[in-house]
């Protein structure tokens, strides 16, 4: 059977409410939402820039997906949260670089992305992340 495992990592922020960084279990790895925070001291980063903050929250994601034995090039699916319309076409930008320096396989990873409110007004984004490991 199958246990249940709690992912953490001192390379991305500790979690603030009432969850875990990630979670596997068997070969699933499932990371909680990351936000553009830092690491070390947990504070929001880049107030305003989307740009910015969404290359922040996708190497917090990477941070739980490394320390869950996994990498990006593992990853099925990401979940994108944005506060602002405007500012899909720069977070897109982003992850599109960030997606083309760590799969290298050219299979893509599915994507979801919805307008939300998020729970700190400094966030302008949140990334999710579920990926199988070998």
């Amino acid at each position: 059977m199958n246990e249940k495992t709690e992912i953490r990592t001192t390379g991305a922020p500790a979690p603030a409410w009432v969850f875990s960084q990630g979670v596997r279990k068997g070969p699933l790895l499932q990371v909680s939402g990351q936000g553009p925070q830092d690491p070390e001291t947990g504070a929001y980063l880049h107030p305003g820039d989307v740009r910015a903050q969404t290359r922040r929250t996708l190497e917090n994601v990477r941070a739980v997906l490394e320390a869950g034995g996994a990498s990006v090039e593992d990853v099925l699916m990401f979940r994108v949260y944005l506060t602002r319309r405007e500012d899909f076409g720069p977070m897109n930008e982003v992850y599109g670089e960030f997606i083309a320096e760590h799969v290298t396989s050219g299979v893509q990873p599915c994507r979801t992305t919805v307008f939300v409110e998020l729970p700190h007004e400094a966030m302008l984004v949140e990334i999710d992340a579920q990926a199988v490991v070998d």
